[in-house]
């Protein structure tokens, strides 16, 4: 009784959906293509490698430095006072933040020790450093 024997003078009731699981299955996959290319930072960082890099828990609070020095608090643009607004935001939405740290290998020590502080001040007591892994 499944499926009945058709007139040509009746109306088709049935609703065809391979077309529409097919349109979302695209619709799917063209989501998972171009998903990473959204969430790769727009600063390019060239970061040292290191053999014993461990990778780290999603944060909220990512911190650039550049080469020629451009400091970056979750791909904003930041100075101290507005370094230490997003970490005292931060810190209110989770008081156990941590400050992931990407800094190019050309950039000077002396400003991820002052972003560093600038974070200390605020309250932000864990601290990560992002490495590429070395390829062996």
């Amino acid at each position: 009784m499944a499926s009945q024997a058709h007139d040509s003078d009746q109306e088709i009731s049935d609703i065809n959906i391979v077309p529409l699981v097919d349109i979302i299955l695209v619709v799917l996959i063209i989501f998972m293509v171009t998903a990473p290319a959204l969430i790769k930072p727009s600063i390019e960082v060239d970061l040292p490698v290191a053999s014993s890099s461990d990778s780290t828990e999603p944060s909220f609070l990512q911190v650039a430095v550049t080469s020629e020095g451009r400091i970056l608090i979750n791909n904003q643009d930041a100075d101290e006072q507005t370094t230490r607004e997003i970490a005292r935001i931060e810190l209110d939405r989770n008081p156990k933040v941590q400050a992931v740290i990407s800094a190019d290998q050309q950039s000077y020590h002396k400003h991820v020790i002052q972003v560093m502080d600038w974070l200390k001040k605020e309250g932000v007591q864990d601290f990560a450093v992002t490495t590429e892994r070395e390829i062996l």
